[in-house]
């Protein structure tokens, strides 16, 4: 079994291939945008920001077609829940990856600049467990049998991403410099919501995981 598209069901496909590309590049465009506001390049900066808003307006318009599709024309019946549930995970990556840059646009934390590597470091683990899942959201649609291959992938990077998380904390509370504790808390927050992209890649993972053994049953 190789995977879920078969005969008419084929017409979704390029949909769901639509729908997961916007995914990738909520990630990519994530990752850019961390660089132009630690580069502090705020013009460029908020230009990602409305460009990952825009993705973010556009999967729901796709995802409410995929939906629309699956239910007016009967496709895959055995599996629609489960494609739909998946939608709507894949979904919260983009909200929260958008989430994120929206908090950076607002509060405009001060980021020391020894700490510029390692919350760019962040943000390129949550960018490579995004590009990881959306390889294994399209194994799920196309080739079953590489999932599992994926997901392990994903379980590195946000594994890795957990570490820096911490020592960037520890950075950050030890720093002398940072006189004002609030900021340290502020820092903190965002090193926390960094991670938080991989930790939601994860999930989604999972649920594929799940999903993969439900069709080998």
């Amino acid at each position: 079994m190789n995977g879920i598209f078969i005969g008419r069901s084929k017409e979704l496909q390029s949909s769901i291939d639509s729908f997961v590309d916007r995914v990738e590049k909520a990630g990519l465009i994530f990752r850019e945008g961390v660089k132009a506001y630690l580069k502090k390049k705020p013009e460029r900066f908020e230009e990602f920001y409305q460009e990952l808003s825009e993705l973010e307006s556009q999967a729901d318009v796709v995802r409410r077609d995929i939906k629309y599709k699956l239910y007016t024309f009967m496709l895959i019946p055995e599996s629609r829940g489960d494609v739909l549930g998946l939608l709507e995970t894949l979904d919260d990556v983009i909200d929260v990856a958008e989430k994120i840059l929206e908090d950076l646009s607002i509060e405009t934390p001060e980021i020391p600049e020894f700490l510029y590597e390692d919350f760019t470091d962040l943000a390129e683990l949550s960018y490579n467990a995004v590009e990881e899942l959306a390889k294994c959201a399209r194994a799920f649609f196309t080739e079953i049998k590489l999932v599992n291959n994926y997901v392990n992938k994903i379980h590195f990077y946000e594994h890795e991403a957990d570490k820096l998380e911490e020592v960037l904390k520890r950075k950050i509370f030890k720093c002398e410099d940072i006189k004002v504790f609030s900021k340290k808390v502020h820092l903190r927050y965002f090193a926390k919501k960094f991670a938080l992209l991989s930790d939601v890649a994860e999930s989604v993972a999972e649920r594929i995981a799940v999903y993969a053994i439900k069709r080998r049953i």
